[in-house]
Formats: C-alpha cells, sequence, structure tokens
C-alpha cells in the first residue's frame, strides 16, 4: 500500500504550503471525473431506494443549465442510445474577463440496450476546425480543440456559450450530437470521495506527483516546479508517490494521483487512462454493499453527487435519466484510448497539437451509428484495462 507523504488534512483545496487557492481556481482535470459516477451511482441507487418520491429527495439538488444549445441532439428522447458530453473546465470565479479552458473532454457513450457504458476522452490538444459562432462574435478558425471553451465563452454567453461551441465542434468533426451534457466542480469531487470515506484504487504504473511533497522538516512543499521545458526538481523536496498495486486513497489523494500527466510516460493518454479507471473504481465503491445497505452513508453520498452536479438534461427529466441507466455496473465500462493511446503529435504555427488518426474517426463513427463492440473486436489493443 502506497504510504502518503501528507496526512489526511492535506490542503488540497489550497496549494500544499496551505496557501488558499484562489477563489474558484480548481484542477483543471477534476471536473468532469465523477460526472458519469454521478450518474450511474444515483441511477443504481435510485433502484435501491425503489421510489420516485425518495429520489426527488436527491435530483432536487443536481444543478441544471442549459449547456448543449444547438449541439443537442434533436430527437428528445432517451429511448435509444445515449451520448453525454463531460467537459473540465478552468474557471477563475475572481475573475470574469479571464479565459476558461477546456482541459478534460470525455465523451459516454450508452447502447440502446442501457446496460454498459463506453468511455472515451478526446486530447485537449486535438487539431481541428472550430465554427464560428455569432453569441461570442467568434469567426471561426482551425486550433487546439480545448480553445473552442473560451472562442464561445467570451463576449457575454460565458460557461453556456463555451460549453455549446465545443459541443457544435465535436459535432462537426465527429457527427456525434449529444442527449446531455455536464459539469462538475472540484468541491463536489472531494465532497463525493470524502463520502465515499476515500476510494479503493489500482495503481498501475509508479507515479511521482508534481505537486505535492515535503521537505526534509515535513513541511509541505511544491516538489516540482513546472516550466515550458517540463518539470524542474525543488531541490530538498521530497515528491509523494503512488507505488504500483492496490490500495485504499483519501480525497486528497485520489484528486492528487488522478492530476498527474507529467512524469507520465505517455503524458495526457497516461492521465487520461488512470482518469477512466478512477471513475469504474468510484462507480465500484458508490454501488457496493457497504454503500446502498448503509442509509446513513447512502444519503450523506446522495447528497453529495447530487450537489456536484451541473448538468443539461437535454430536455429529460433527471429521475427519468436515472431510471435509464440503472442497470449498469461498473463491470459494464469499456474505457477506450483515442488514438490507440500513442502520440501522434504535428507542430503547428509553433504549438504542440495532437493530430486524431484515421483510426479514432471510426471510433467516433462507432459511438454515431450505436456499433461500438464492432470498433473493440477490430481493435481490441485501443481497450484501456483495468489497473491489475
Amino acid at each position: 500500500m502506497a504510504r502518503a507523504s501528507v496526512p489526511p488534512h492535506a490542503p488540497s483545496a489550497g496549494d500544499v504550503t496551505g496557501r488558499p487557492r484562489p477563489p474558484g481556481r480548481s484542477p483543471r482535470w477534476a471536473r468532469p471525473l465523477i460526472v458519469l459516477g454521478v450518474l450511474l451511482m444515483l441511477g443504481s441507487a435510485a433502484g435501491f431506494a425503489g421510489s420516485r418520491m425518495l429520489l426527488h429527495r436527491y435530483t432536487d439538488s443536481i444543478g441544471q443549465e442549459s449547456l448543449l444549445g444547438d449541439a443537442a441532439a434533436t430527437h428528445v428522447s432517451i429511448d435509444g442510445p445515449i451520448n453525454l458530453l463531460l467537459v473540465g473546465i478552468d474557471e477563475r470565479n475572481n475573475d470574469p474577463d479571464a479565459d476558461r479552458n477546456a482541459d478534460s473532454i470525455l465523451i459516454v457513450h450508452i447502447p440502446a440496450s442501457h446496460d454498459a457504458a463506453y468511455l472515451v476522452s478526446v486530447p485537449r490538444d486535438s487539431y481541428v476546425s472550430i465554427p464560428a459562432y455569432s453569441k461570442s462574435g467568434f469567426g471561426g478558425g482551425d486550433d487546439k480543440i480545448n480553445a473552442a471553451f473560451p472562442d464561445g465563452y467570451r463576449n457575454g454567453p460565458g460557461r453556456a456559450g463555451g460549453f455549446e461551441l465545443l459541443a457544435l465542434t465535436i459535432r462537426q468533426l465527429t457527427g456525434i450530437s449529444f442527449n446531455g451534457g455536464a459539469i462538475v466542480d472540484f468541491s463536489g469531487f472531494k465532497s463525493l470521495v470524502a463520502a465515499l470515506g476515500g476510494v479503493n484504487m489500482c495503481v498501475d504504473e509508479r507515479t511521482v506527483s508534481v505537486h505535492i511533497g515535503h521537505d526534509a522538516r515535513g513541511q509541505y512543499q511544491m516538489p516540482y516546479q513546472i516550466t515550458d521545458d517540463g518539470p524542474v526538481p525543488v531541490p530538498g523536496v521530497t515528491p509523494q508517490v503512488y507505488q504500483p498495486g492496490c490500495q485504499h486513497l483519501t480525497d486528497w489523494q485520489a484528486l492528487d494521483y488522478v492530476r498527474q500527466r507529467e512524469l507520465l510516460p505517455d503524458g495526457d493518454y497516461g492521465r487520461q487512462r488512470h482518469q477512466q479507471q478512477f471513475l469504474k473504481a468510484v462507480l465500484k465503491q458508490a454501488t457496493s454493499n457497504g454503500v446502498l445497505t448503509n442509509p446513513v452513508k447512502l444519503d450523506r453520498v446522495l447528497r453529495a453527487a447530487g450537489q456536484a452536479l451541473t448538468f443539461d438534461s437535454g430536455g429529460i427529466s433527471v429521475p427519468d435519466w436515472l431510471f435509464a441507466l440503472r442497470d449498469i455496473r461498473s463491470d459494464g465500462v469499456t474505457m477506450l484510448k483515442t488514438n490507440g493511446g500513442t502520440f501522434n503529435s504535428e507542430m503547428i504555427d509553433g504549438k504542440d497539437t495532437e493530430i486524431l488518426s484515421d483510426t479514432s474517426l471510426k471510433l467516433f463513427s462507432a459511438i454515431r451509428h450505436d456499433n461500438l463492440p464492432a470498433f473493440v473486436a477490430a481493435h481490441p489493443d485501443w481497450v484501456s484495462p483495468d489497473a491489475p
């Protein structure tokens, strides 16, 4: 079991020296990570509760906002296949003029049978054509896909505009329209994992934290300085290290582990894999007997989950969403690697970008036609394995 360098009360809402994080500033990766787990967990718990009246006690607290706009599916129904867009944004509430970037983008596909889920992470550096967006005055152009969010956000539309333009960009690239979408904030993530009592996670490779460490006196310190040339070790500071193997992670450990990418051999692709593994771990734990048979803990987890979400339901009631997803379990979740999990980089206009391969476009086509089992059968090496 990995031994923590930082005690459970580590100041994960601020930096590791105890200085508070600027208001509204959340780790970029955190926001979308828990959304699928929240939705599926609530669906499963709804079946356990057995009553829509009781379900409303929890769903009434879910924040709802129109996010997809014109990128929403034209047919308002979740009777067939379902596509969800989950987006992580870097939001600074104390600076309304600051750009918001989509640093984590996840497509969740639910087949028409509603008994499985496929997770597909879209690399944030994917080089794409972003369509014009009159609501923000953006004239369109080619850029990294994470630029679509600030291009739609600026000049008044806010995060709903950013989300819509990002969804429109993905639809233009893939042909996929979305039945729903969601954003989750860091405080919601931390509260949910804390309500679960931490998460049992299998670490699949030695992972060194660039964010949390300690000096010789045991004081929290950043172990690396992040520069344009990569992480530079801070002398005298020992980083937090997550060793391979199954272990129980506290909320701050889980948060730190799934943030890491700078020192992983496959960078963002490794982080995407860890995020997907984390989602399955949370879903498994949230639907375990230790939660579902403990009314006090179940109530605490459900309330934390509901408060974490900002959800665009696509015109479908939240209870109907949860009942539609109630049969999905962690062993029914398949994690897929865009670009096969390998770099396909190209320098364009001085920017290091990722080019989506022809096979990645076939992956998106399989999502669009609800035919992912055939894609998986033809490309089994594109499936991210569960951690050992």
